[in-house]
């Protein structure tokens, strides 16, 4: 049987030896390399032939960081799977990781067997996001996937793309010459209409309909 290839990229050596060491229990995968950063990271994918199926990445890292390491997979591997990895449940964190083309977002306490079948399901579906992160965000948005209906008005359209960004609200607001509150009645109507939870929600459905590039 032929086994998936994962490379571990984290700087803290402990965790990374008990990574590899649960990766390794895992009937369908098998741990190519370790990097503690992604300097390391880099040189070894410049120095092998063979490139891993899946790339789980830690996101505070000494030297190269895991947004820095995420902006050069997608500049010169973008069909990469990478599966961010991290302690960081910040939302403006995770927007990042998205934008720059990461498949999942894991927090560091994960089940293992909600860790295998995240792998899996990247590797089969392109994409996972734990309830954790997304509130089960996909759920809804596959519904609205199969459902020609849903039409945003250009304003919202408009208002979603801003989302998708660094920007605050309010910094929004001012962009869309709006007050905050106005802003909040966009973000409020979106939930609905869009049914998610979060400005985290709103990023994956325009990541999963091509309404922002990633």
């Amino acid at each position: 049987m032929n086994k998936n290839d994962i490379a571990i990229v984290d700087d803290h050596l402990l965790f990374a030896q008990s990574l590899t060491s649960l990766v390794s229990t895992f009937e369908k995968y098998n741990v190519l390399f370790h990097a503690p950063n992604g300097k390391e990271f880099i040189t070894e994918m410049e120095n092998r032939k063979e490139t891993p199926d899946v790339v789980l990445l830690d996101i505070n890292m000494p030297v190269m960081d895991g947004l820095e390491t995420m902006a050069w997979i997608k500049e010169h591997y973008p069909h990469l799977k990478v599966l961010a990895l991290s302690m960081d449940d910040r939302e403006e964190t995770i927007i990042k990781m998205l934008r720059l083309g990461a498949r999942g977002y894991l927090l560091k306490d994960i089940h293992p067997n909600i860790f295998e079948k995240a792998i899996e399901d990247v590797l089969t579906k392109g994409f996972y996001f734990s309830d954790k992160i997304t509130n089960t965000i996909l759920d809804s948005i596959d519904k609205k996937d199969n459902s020609n209906e849903l039409r945003l008005k250009d304003r919202e359209m408009e208002f979603l793309k801003l989302a998708c960004t660094e920007r605050t609200y309010k910094e929004i607001a001012d962009d869309m010459f709006l007050s905050p509150k106005t802003i909040d009645g966009y973000r409020e109507v979106l939930f609905e209409k869009l049914e998610v939870k979060s400005r985290i929600g709103l990023v994956l459905y325009a990541i999963k309909n091509k309404l922002i590039e990633v």
